[in-house]
């Protein structure tokens, strides 16, 4: 009876102990994903990651912390710690209540996004014009020798020479039974300025 009674406490300590650890257990475990990835909000942080959804680091804000590292050529991220931040691959500015500040020039900001990341900013500077060419189909020569046959009736009969200047191009051309070539001022716009005969007027 004796034994009994001893068997019966042991078994019912053996299944006290394994129905209370799970417990004990579970309760020991941190939450997972709330480690050292949570920002602290004195460093204004945003987004849902960076360079992507997920990942440890974000992108910070103004705030009195983070005032001192921000610039405009370069995007400031929070990092949990060193080996996200080099991850990053830009520089290690400071490191606030365990996070890890990179500074990250913005030519460099899209580093690990792939095709998801952020489209280029659209170039709004206007386009510099195209010098026109001088030679060839829809030249400036030939444009010019349009010109003087216009002016003279057809008597142009060929370029005689060119003369390039930053202004603009001179471009000279032989007139039949002219003593003297006309010369064409052409500009680099592709746009004809005056013809004008270079001899004596009375030769003409």
């Amino acid at each position: 009876m004796i034994s009994r009674l001893m068997i019966a406490s042991s078994l019912a300590l053996v299944l006290a102990a394994c129905g209370g650890t799970p417990a004990e257990d579970s309760a020991a475990e941190p939450a997972a994903g709330s480690a050292a990835a949570d920002i602290p909000e004195s460093l204004a942080p945003f987004g849902d990651g960076y360079p992507g959804p997920g990942a440890p680091c974000r992108r910070l804000g103004e705030s009195p912390a983070t005032s001192s590292y921000l610039d405009d050529s370069a995007v400031l991220v929070g990092c949990p710690d060193e080996a996200s931040a080099e991850a990053l691959g830009g520089t290690i500015v400071s490191n606030v209540d365990g996070v890890r500040l990179v500074s990250i020039p913005t030519g460099d900001a899209n580093a690990g996004m792939g095709e998801n990341g952020p489209a280029a900013a659209a170039d709004t500077s206007p386009a510099k014009a195209a010098a026109a060419k001088i030679r060839g189909p829809g030249g400036l020569e030939e444009k010019c020798l349009a010109q003087v046959n216009e002016v003279t009736g057809g008597g142009a009969t060929g370029v005689n020479r060119i003369s390039e200047s930053e202004a603009a191009i001179e471009i000279y051309i032989n007139v039949a039974g002219a003593e003297a070539p006309w010369r064409c001022l052409a500009y680099r716009d592709g746009t004809i300025g005056e013809v004008m005969y270079t001899g004596s007027e009375g030769a003409l």
